[in-house]
């Protein structure tokens, strides 16, 4: 008959590789903390080329967080846009528009100048008297953004070759010197950001491009000038990028569906950018409140 001792020793070792798998079991089961937390704010309505583009982003976004560890979140809800919600946030996302609520202001500016990241795209900047988004909030157009009011636009969207302006900087330290864009309509704006010290201008159109859009409108096909569409303000943690306006068969030739007939994530080097953009500004911001300890690495 097996000694007690006996039995105690060979079990031992059966003891121990089962509570190894568990230890192993149980931290398999544990998912990792995100590198950081993405949020994006998006209205979704009136323009098809916008909500096109605002549908296309929250199926990509998604898609690179699980690949590349970080969070993603959307909401359309702009109430949200408070100090406790955004503390759970290092990257804030504005898709296509801008918050119009004075607190809602308030809490996004206050979010900035505390460390936070922000990433907008396209309409995001959109401002012009007279118009349902007037220039009626003076830091976000003029300081932080620094481009003031819209002034014209190209038409049809169509792709341009977009040249490098640093490439230095960590969103274009994988671009070449130019590169063709996915098709997007380009903006111009009130304010020579040249001439602002505290704007670092990435990318801008190269003259290549020209003649750029192809009307019918005369005054909406660029021949010349200078065009920057993607750029920092090094006093805050953010990117501005101007692409963010598929193009759509809004005459319906092809069926009568307002079909998409571009897509701003189907160009591998500009998808580089906007995720290196991304990335660089998640691991930039400062740690708000409500993230996880070890979520920054």
């Amino acid at each position: 008959m097996k000694t007690l001792v006996e039995m105690i020793r060979r079990a031992a070792p059966v003891a121990v590789c089962f509570l190894s798998c568990l230890g192993v079991s149980s931290r398999a089961a544990q998912p990792l903390a995100p590198k950081f937390k993405v949020v994006a704010f998006y209205t979704g309505k009136d323009d098809l080329a916008h909500i096109s583009f605002v549908e296309e982003a929250n199926r990509w976004f998604p898609k690179m967080a699980a690949k590349y560890d970080f969070s993603y979140d959307a909401t359309t809800n702009w109430n949200e846009l408070n100090t406790e919600f955004l503390s759970h946030y290092q990257v804030v996302l504005f898709l296509d528009t801008r918050p119009e609520v004075p607190a809602q202001q308030r809490a996004f500016q206050q979010y900035m100048e505390n460390g936070g990241a922000w990433m907008g795209f396209h309409f995001a900047a959109f401002a012009l008297a007279g118009s349902a988004y007037p220039q009626n909030w003076d830091w976000y157009h003029q300081q932080f953004l620094g481009s003031g009011e819209y002034v014209s636009n190209t038409w049809r969207p169509t792709s341009a070759v977009l040249r490098a302006e640093d490439r230095q900087h960590p969103a274009t330290r994988h671009l070449p010197e130019v590169f063709k864009s996915a098709p997007n309509e380009w903006y111009r704006w009130s304010n020579d950001l040249r001439t602002n010290a505290s704007i670092k201008i990435l990318l801008s159109i190269d003259p290549a491009s020209f003649p750029l859009g192809t009307g019918p409108k005369l005054h909406e096909i660029w021949h010349e000038g200078y065009y920057p569409v993607v750029w920092t303000n090094t006093k805050y943690t953010m990117l501005y990028v101007n692409m963010g306006h598929n193009d759509m068969d809004y005459e319906h030739k092809f069926d009568a569906t307002n079909k998409t007939l571009s897509h701003t994530f189907d160009n591998q080097i500009q998808d580089q950018l906007i995720l290196d953009g991304l990335c660089w500004l998640g691991e930039h911001a400062k740690p708000q409140s409500g993230r996880l300890d070890g979520a920054f690495r």
